[in-house]
């Protein structure tokens, strides 16, 4: 998978904004790359399985959602020697807004 399949799949099944969604996109696939996900899930971390992830996560934007997951797999699966900061070096940090004027700035 790359970033593209999860980009579109969260396109597909959320409304948000580019910046926000690619930047979430984008931890998704490198977390798959990883392979820390598929190590200690027993399965592959597909575009399928982040979207319906994200379902359960409370609804305060796809980052948000994404961070909550993140920190539920760190109390399900706990933190592995495999990854220095686990799964929190995957959290999106910042992301590529635009304002109403169109302007870039940087989500939250």
């Amino acid at each position: 998978m790359d970033v593209d399949d999860y980009d579109q799949a969260l396109a597909d099944a959320d409304g948000t904004a580019s910046g926000e969604r690619r930047a979430v996109a984008r931890m998704a696939a490198d977390l798959a790359a990883a392979g820390h996900y598929a190590t200690v899930a027993g399965h592959e971390l597909t575009p399928a399985v982040v979207v319906d992830n994200l379902q359960d996560a409370p609804d305060d934007g796809l980052a948000s959602k994404w961070n909550w997951w993140l920190g539920s797999l760190e109390i399900a699966f706990g933190r592995s020697e495999d990854l220095e900061n686990g799964f929190a070096e995957f959290q999106v940090r910042r992301y590529e807004s635009r304002d109403e004027g169109g302007r870039a700035g940087d989500g939250e």
